[in-house]
């Protein structure tokens, strides 16, 4: 195995690893933050034990997110050196801003809250989650405002070999950044709707403290169907922003290898091994332009014509992604979307009915669809970042001119630490899905280690 893929082995790695964790991050920080403020309005210490319980939770997966988070950011320096070196001006500055303002930000005041219960007044110790929740959300955009860049370059200019900020204004507006901010947002919040959901409804089975966690289940149902909600009509939004900037991940996406206009929506597309021609294909007519229009008319480029039109602009090569690879991350994302967002709605009417705890069936499904955000965050993620190849930064810098030089980063070393990553972070998942299990299974009248009282 050449450099190339040993470093983009790794680095997909560590990023599948760390992303695992970061949308529930992103969307139990605000939950958490709701509870209490309803804690501190009502002065119901129900809702005091649900902040605490759920608040549990939240700080174990916190934990695991920023210690796979830290790694990556030295890889860029290892195995992309040139990627560094060249757009090092630009990315390197929202990855600052990040760190310095939104991380220090979300560390120093979770710190508060975990600690201060009984040491602080309620407000600043009420102050201090919503702090916490603000900068998680705010560490995330921006690293997708660095993310952005990569997808739509712009602000910029190249001299000497290197990209300079030319236009930080422009840098931070990128079009790109409000499609894809919400869309992970959206995804953040429908991860800790369904992982408050499933929870409940295990305990609902057993019937361990039903009041608790039908309160749980209720409000979790309402936060999972506005996520699932939001990641829908974002993720419409995002598709159109996609057609127009790299129209070559949508054809893709679509495994339409011709241009057509109107465009048809693949339901099953089988392509050839050449990944040029398709072999069989079941589509619903004009579905696609509606879609990336909003009409039935427009057209939708297709791959082979992208591939001549992007040699006669970039030069001789191959611009077509892993269409199979592609195609089938993007049916697991929609279909993960939309089976969630049909079980927010099930779980919606047993909630308006007051029969959280009558569909035992239903209940025992759900402790199961807690994997469905995580399949959907994981497959949009491969989507957004496989669907850009060849390109690094679209259209400027190919993965290959990315990586490492073979003299500055041996293939051996990188061997050795992908195989070190890789157990060091399978034996971390382990280690934090046994104390996620081991404190959501709990009763929470019955816990031992408490956080304090007000």
């Amino acid at each position: 195995m050449d450099a190339l893929l040993l470093a983009r082995l790794q680095f997909g790695i560590t990023t599948v690893y760390h992303f695992f964790f970061v949308p529930l991050t992103l969307g139990l920080s605000i939950l958490v933050a709701i509870m209490q403020t309803v804690y501190f309005r009502t002065g119901d210490p129900m809702w005091k034990k649900m902040t605490q319980f759920w608040g549990k939770l939240f700080l174990i997966n916190f934990a695991m997110g920023v210690v796979t988070g830290i790694v990556q950011e030295f890889q860029f320096g290892m195995n992309w050196s040139e990627y560094s070196r060249f757009v090092g001006d630009i990315f390197g500055a929202p990855l600052a801003i990040e760190a310095l303002l939104a991380f220090f930000l979300e560390s120093t005041f979770i710190g508060v809250w975990f600690f201060g219960w009984d040491k602080v007044s309620k407000r600043v110790h009420l102050a201090s989650i919503w702090l916490v929740a603000f900068a998680s959300n705010l560490s995330a955009l921006w690293i997708l405002i660095a993310n952005s860049f990569m997808q739509h370059p712009v602000g910029y200019v190249v001299r000497n070999g290197r990209a300079e900020m030319t236009d930080f204004l422009a840098l931070i507006t990128n079009p790109n950044i409000f499609t894809q901010y919400p869309h992970v947002l959206a995804g953040g919040v429908v991860t800790a709707g369904f992982f408050v959901l499933g929870i409940s409804a295990w305990h609902l089975l057993r019937q361990s403290n039903p009041v608790f966690f039908t309160r749980s289940f209720k409000l979790a149902t309402v936060y999972a169907l506005i996520g699932a909600m939001m990641v829908g009509v974002v993720g419409h939004s995002q598709a159109q922003e996609m057609v127009q900037t790299q129209p070559m991940k949508m054809a893709a996406a679509e495994a339409l290898f011709e241009s057509a206009d109107p465009a048809s929506f693949s339901v099953l597309t089988i392509g050839d091994l050449t990944q040029r021609k398709e072999v069989f294909a079941l589509r619903l007519p004009a579905l696609l332009s509606l879609l990336a229009y909003n009409q039935f008319t427009g057209q939708v480029q297709g791959i082979n014509d992208l591939q001549i039109e992007y040699q006669k602009k970039y030069g001789p090569g191959d611009y077509v992604p892993p269409v199979a690879f592609i195609y089938w991350s993007f049916r697991a994302m929609v279909g993960a979307g939309t089976a969630m967002l049909g079980l927010a709605a099930i779980a919606l009417y047993f909630a308006l009915k007051n029969n959280v705890a009558g569909n035992k069936l239903f209940l025992r499904l759900l402790p199961w669809a807690i994997l469905l955000p995580y399949l959907g965050n994981s497959a949009g993620w491969l989507l957004t970042e496989l669907g850009r190849a060849p390109w690094l930064v679209f259209g400027v810098m190919k993965i290959e001119n990315g990586v490492s030089p073979a003299s500055v980063v041996s293939n051996i070393y990188v061997i050795i630490t992908i195989a070190l990553f890789t157990l060091l972070y399978g034996a971390l998942m382990g280690v934090t899905v046994y104390l996620l299990r081991r404190y959501a299974t709990h009763d929470p009248d019955q816990e031992t280690v408490a956080l304090g009282a007000y």
